[in-house]
């Protein structure tokens, strides 16, 4: 169903992959927008056990997407060191397609949320992180995308590296 990668050479292993999900803090989803036109945006977002969650407004061009179209792409880039002289740059990189939906149940929505603010802020209490969820609780969406295939790769020069 999803396209092998072309530069095998080049694929990282699916324990790299998911350590670039853990440890990102942005990437840039893509949905289908309108007049079939893709819409990329970029979030911040928690993976956790083949989910990747993400929070956005109550409404906007991108749960329009969603809501035509639940089929999505996710990337993240954990790398891109520009090398001038070499014509190229030094690039890690994962992709994650699969299926989102937004969040409904009120306890599905407070554990994705309480997984994004233990992220974003570790040093916060639990009851700091549950008072500013509160605070913004009805303007505020939670999406969930449920990863069915992801891909990592990186440049031709950081996988020969990694092979010697």
């Amino acid at each position: 169903m999803f396209r092998e990668m072309r530069r095998k050479k080049q694929e990282l292993p699916q324990e790299d992959v998911i350590r670039i999900l853990q440890e990102g803090t942005s990437g840039v989803l893509a949905v289908s927008g309108d007049n079939d036109y893709p819409y990329a945006v970029p979030l911040s977002y928690v993976y956790d056990s083949g989910k990747i969650y993400f929070h956005c407004a109550t409404s906007g061009h991108k749960l329009d997407g969603i809501r035509k179209n639940n089929k999505v792409s996710f990337c993240v880039i954990s790398q891109d060191q520009v090398v001038p002289e070499e014509y190229t740059s030094y690039f890690r990189s994962v992709i994650a397609f699969g299926q989102i939906r937004i969040l409904e149940n009120d306890l599905e929505k407070r554990a994705a949320i309480k997984n994004l603010a233990e992220k974003y802020v570790p040093n916060g209490s639990p009851s700091q992180h549950e008072n500013a969820a509160e605070k913004e609780w009805t303007r505020f969406c939670m999406l969930e995308m449920t990863v069915e295939h992801m891909t990592g790769k990186e440049a031709r020069e950081l996988a020969k590296d990694r092979r010697s």
